[in-house]
């Protein structure tokens, strides 16, 4: 393979990743918004886009996408409401990361589902912050390179 080759492998590989990314936001995004309106926080809408976007942030972003909706709820309902938005937070988290994100890096960047999960666990180990920001579009261009290779077998042994 040549340097335009690589390139273009990894830039499709990274626009997967993407594509992935940006499903994975608008479905926290509308789930979000969903759970906030069937709990009664004010301006649902906007704390489900919200959301949406912060999940382009890693580690921080579900975590900020939860201190407006946790605040408007209080404000509006009490502390019920508040341990209500928490309870959806805790919901959402475990849904995008153990279902929704894997689902998503398979279907669109050809990533195993156990990659997707266990990939950010063990690099968040080794290099904390930048592990589980490099591991999701990392893979996306380890699995795109390994299927290459699956698919041209007489190519393995020439070293380019």
């Amino acid at each position: 393979m040549n340097l335009g080759e690589h390139l273009r492998l990894t830039g499709t590989a990274l626009k997967r990743w993407l594509i992935a990314q940006t499903l994975d936001a608008i479905c926290v995004g509308v789930i979000w918004t969903v759970g906030l309106l069937v709990i009664g926080v004010p301006l649902a809408p906007l704390w489900g886009v919200l959301g949406g976007l912060f999940q382009f942030i890693p580690n921080f972003g579900p975590i900020l996408a939860m201190i407006g909706p946790a605040i408007a709820g209080a404000a509006s309902g009490g502390w019920m409401r508040f341990v209500y938005v928490l309870i959806l937070y805790g919901c959402i988290a475990v849904l995008d990361g153990l279902a929704l994100q894997p689902y998503l890096m398979r279907r669109t960047a050809r990533v195993p589902l156990w990659a997707s999960i266990l990939a950010p666990i063990v690099l968040g180990f080794l290099i904390p912050f930048w592990g589980v920001l490099l591991a999701p579009p990392l893979l996306a261009v380890i699995y795109a390179y390994r299927v290459r290779r699956q698919q041209e077998p007489g190519q393995q042994g020439s070293g380019g």
